[in-house]
This record gives structure tokens, C-alpha cells and sequence, in this order.
């Protein structure tokens, strides 16, 4: 934790009221998001039991499941989930524009891209989790399913390994959000609980962040498993349900089902009121400057999936990524990680100040430039314009000599750092040339030198685009990496139910057996400890 970080959790806890951790939000938020509260029977792998799912806060769609150990029932709600979000995740791609690109065929790139908004990071690997489930299911052969749910399989699995993209905004959580905006007066677990986190934030008129905290602490949790004392409440009503089944009464089970229903909206819906209270308070937040450039590149991944999927020879994507793939999407997270720092960064004041006082930072003044020098750098033989530059700043730069830095009132300067040394009236003086941002004559273009009196702020310079090494494609993958990927269709027995519970009503399963060890004849030793009497 940083010392910027700690003093605003230590102000929290002083005031009872949660600090501004940034001054501007760092995501994309759509104008429709589609927010999804899922909910799942706890001590399963996968048992659906409802969700909330919808783009008008006070029109949502409950989903139930009355019976989550039941096959056909959970393949039935992800065929009504994929009703609501198959249509939102694709209607996006029918407006698009063609961009071109360097060394590359154009594409159509989709003017916008839809948003998944869910209540925590648990409700990401939900996400994940359904795609898994079921991405490999077909409609026919054995084990069918309605076509919409591989469908929305596919869709999962991109929206949750796009969600560990840095920077990315297509799936989101409500309470990373909050966090990366406030900083509240409890532990991180703590913040991973929604009505705890909002009631630091958002307090009732006339109670404290602290006190409406405690408040939350008896409500709903936002799941997606579900909480011990709400099972208590809501198993004797699924058993109510399985007996009204047995029984054969449709109305009986209608009426079973209804309280089943009526008991999980109950449950859900101070979580979907408090997911769109979240996104309301982030949008009085302005976006950063660069949340626009990183929505762009989602925009492309989105079109890109899109095109895939369309294409008559789309496949699943594989359970396991082969090396190369895996070595590249490696390395892209690795440059979106870099690019996001730096651009939150060069955003956020607040972030700047923590860099600052880290040493990876400097602000100063301009006072003195030599603006004609020339340099010929080694293995050049032409000389290029390379102005020296001398700033005195109050802050304490902890950089190496040769660092490369970049200046965030003029975004294309780049520089090279030269010294640090001590300076008049406790004052330090750094001297760094510019290599960057003046254009490409024999003379830098007009304004694109900074003149004295100037005050700037100049950070180490970001990680530029590099393409790696030259990789092999998939089928030339060496032995010493796995060796070639399997085909990414599905195996014969991939249509069996994975990750499920056996359908309602299931036969106990065999008490396990020990293993047969092999037998053998004892010697004499163990024949005569055995005849002594114990202890």
C-alpha cells in the first residue's frame, strides 16, 4: 500500500466518511449497461439459482431456478438468460466504420460495444464459469440444448478473458470501480461487499460512512454464492417444491415455485439497487482523458470477436490456450498493463502526486534551455536537434540516468535524463535533453521546444508498442512447449455434463472403497510386537 493510499484510509477512519482516492473515473461506463446479479447455491460447482439481469433499473428480468440440481432446469434458465443477452451483446456490431490499417487488410470496427456490469470480481469469474459450462454444448446428439446456449457460452468466455485485459471495459464490477474512486476506513476484504463499501460512500442522510457500514452488515450479501442463513430459509422451500413434484399436482408446484420466486427477488434486488446507486455516483465522476482511447480498443476486440463468431468455421474457444497463443496474450496484458499506468497516470492528479512522492515523478520550472544544440549519437553520421533543458524542482527525483521521460502538459515531448544535482535554496536542478515530439526537419518545429519560465511535470516515459519475437504458428509448436495444440472442437465426451450435479432425483453415490494394497506374510519382529499388550 502506498503512503497516498494509507493516508486516505487513515482520513476515512478519522472522519467516519470515505476520501477520494482519484479525481476522475478511469473506466469507460456505457450509456446501457447491462447489469447481471447471479446467484448460486453455495457448496456446488455450478448450480445456477437466479439472477437479475437487465439495462432498466426499474425494469429488471428475475430468473429463477427452483430446483438448482436439476439439469434440465439449469440449461432451461441459461436458455432464458441467453434471451436477454444474446440479442444486447450483438446488436452492437450492426452500426460500424471501416478502419484502416497499417500493413493489414481494413476491418469494420463497431461504433460502440456493449458493457456487462456486475456486483464483484466473484461475479467476473461467474461469468467465466458459465462460459465453461457451456461454450461445448451442441443442440443435438445427446445432452441437447437450445442453440442460444453455446452461444452465450462463447460470449461468457470472451467477456471474462477480455476482463482480465488491463484497462478493458466491456465487464466490469461495481465494487472495483468504487474502490479505485474512494478509499474507505475498512480492510479490502471488507470493500469486496457491496452494501458495506456503498455505505462508506453513500451514507443515509444524518449517519456516518462508519455507521451506515455496520448498518449493511445484516444485508444481503451480493453473492454470487449464496449466504448459510438465507439457505436455512430457502431449503426447506426447494424441498417444499420437490415434494409438490413427486406429488404430480402442477398447482401445488406452481404455488412451490412462486414462494421460491418471490423469496430470491426478495434477496436480489437491494443488490441491483445498490449496483445502479454505484454506477450513478462513478458518473458524477468526469471520465480521464485517455478512458476514451481504451474504450477504442475494446471496440476493435469486440468487432473482432464478433467477425469470428459470424464466420461459418468459428470454433469454441480451446479449454486451454496453446503455448503461442498463451505467450501472446502474455505479452499484450503485459502491454496494456504498462499503457494503463501510465495513462492513469498522466490522468488523475491525485496519482501523479503519489508518483511524485515515490520519485517516479518530478514538476518543476523551466529555467534554463539551449534550444539550438545539436547531437550526433553514436552510429549516426548526421546530427539531429537534441535541446538541453534545466528544471528546478522541490520534489525528489529517484530516477536512473538515461531514464527516458514523458511530459504530461505536452504529451508528445519525449526526453532522456542527463543529471540530478543540488540546486539553489534546497531546490533540485535536472538537466535531460529532448529526443522527441519536435517533428522530423533538421529544425524543431515552432512551440514544440518548452521556453523558461515554463512549469511541467514529467514522468518515466511508458512502454512503447513492441511486436516481441517472431512466433510460430500453433502447428509449429515445439515439443518443449507441449507441442502442437489439439483441435479446439470438442472431444465425444465433451456433450456430457461437466462441472454438473446429477439430475433430480439422483441415487446416492457408493460409499468409497479403500484401496487393495498388496498382501504379504509378516515377519516375526511384527508377529511378536503385535502380541504385546498396548502401552
Amino acid at each position: 500500500m502506498s503512503a497516498v493510499s494509507a493516508l486516505g484510509r487513515l482520513r476515512a477512519a478519522a472522519t467516519g466518511y470515505a476520501q477520494p482516492a482519484a479525481t476522475v473515473r478511469h473506466r469507460h461506463l456505457s450509456d446501457r449497461p447491462m447489469v447481471f446479479v447471479p446467484y448460486a447455491m453455495s457448496g456446488e460447482a455450478f448450480a445456477p439459482l437466479a439472477a437479475l439481469v437487465g439495462d432498466d433499473p426499474a425494469a429488471p428480468h428475475l430468473l429463477v431456478v427452483p430446483q438448482p440440481r436439476d439439469r434440465d432446469r439449469r440449461f432451461t434458465h441459461v436458455t432464458e438468460l441467453a434471451a436477454v443477452l444474446v440479442p444486447y451483446l450483438t446488436e452492437y456490431f450492426d452500426k460500424t466504420e471501416t478502419v484502416e490499417r497499417r500493413n493489414d487488410d481494413p476491418y469494420e470496427r463497431a461504433l460502440d460495444a456493449p458493457q456487462l456490469i456486475v456486483p464483484s470480481p466473484a461475479g467476473v469469474e461467474y461469468v467465466g464459469l458459465l462460459g465453461r459450462s457451456t461454450r461445448f454444448r451442441r443442440p443435438d446428439g445427446d445432452y441437447p440444448v437450445h442453440p442460444d446456449v453455446p452461444l452465450l457460452g462463447r460470449w461468457s468466455t470472451y467477456l471474462a478473458e477480455r476482463a482480465r485485459t488491463p484497462g478493458s471495459s466491456v465487464l466490469l464490477a461495481v465494487t472495483d470501480l468504487l474502490t479505485q474512486a474512494w478509499a474507505t476506513g475498512q480492510s479490502d476484504l471488507e470493500n469486496g461487499e457491496l452494501a458495506a463499501l456503498l455505505g462508506w460512500i453513500d451514507p443515509a442522510p444524518g449517519r456516518s460512512g462508519a455507521e451506515a457500514a455496520r448498518d449493511a452488515e445484516g444485508a444481503p450479501p451480493a453473492g454470487p454464492t449464496t449466504d448459510p442463513e438465507f439457505d436455512a430459509r430457502l431449503n426447506p422451500l426447494i424441498a417444499g417444491f420437490d415434494a409438490a413434484q413427486r406429488t404430480g399436482n402442477p398447482r401445488d408446484a406452481a404455488r412451490a415455485e412462486e414462494r421460491i420466486r418471490d423469496t430470491l427477488g426478495a434477496e436480489l434486488m437491494p443488490t441491483w439497487e445498490r449496483v445502479w446507486r454505484g454506477l450513478e455516483l462513478l458518473r458524477e465522476l468526469p471520465a480521464g482523458a485517455s478512458v476514451a482511447g481504451r474504450w477504442e480498443t475494446d471496440r476493435m476486440s469486440y468487432s473482432l470477436f464478433a467477425h469470428d463468431l459470424a464466420s461459418p468455421d468459428s470454433r469454441p474457444q480451446p479449454r486451454i490456450p496453446g503455448a503461442v497463443a498463451a505467450a501472446q496474450q502474455l505479452v499484450r496484458r503485459e502491454q496494456a498493463q504498462a499503457r494503463l499506468e501510465m495513462e492513469q497516470l498522466r490522468d488523475d492528479p491525485l496519482l501523479m502526486a503519489e508518483a511524485r512522492l515515490l520519485g517516479q515523478a518530478f514538476r518543476g520550472e523551466v529555467v534554463d534551455v539551449e534550444a539550438d544544440r545539436m547531437v550526433t549519437e553514436p552510429g549516426k553520421k548526421q546530427a539531429r536537434p537534441r535541446p538541453l533543458l534545466v528544471v528546478h524542482t522541490s520534489d525528489e527525483p529517484l530516477l536512473s540516468l538515461d531514464a527516458e521521460l514523458e511530459c504530461v502538459e505536452r504529451p508528445k515531448a519525449k526526453a532522456k535524463l542527463l543529471a540530478v544535482t543540488d540546486g539553489p535554496d534546497g531546490m533540485r536542478e535536472v538537466t535531460f535533453e529532448l529526443t522527441g515530439g519536435m517533428g522530423r526537419g533538421k529544425n524543431p518545429d515552432e512551440g514544440s521546444v518548452p521556453e523558461e519560465g515554463e512549469v511541467l511535470c514529467w514522468t518515466l516515459a511508458a512502454s512503447g508498442f513492441r511486436g516481441g519475437p517472431k512466433w510460430p504458428a500453433p502447428e509449429e509448436t515445439p515439443w518443449t512447449h507441449g507441442g502442437p495444440p489439439e483441435s479446439s472442437t470438442p472431444d465425444a465426451d465433451a456433450h456430457e455434463p461437466e462441472d454438473e450435479i446429477p439430475t433430480v432425483p439422483s441415487q446416492p453415490a457408493p460409499p468409497p472403497q479403500p484401496p487393495v494394497l498388496p498382501q504379504r506374510e509378516p515377519d516375526e519382529e511384527e508377529l511378536a510386537a503385535a502380541a504385546e499388550p498396548w502401552g
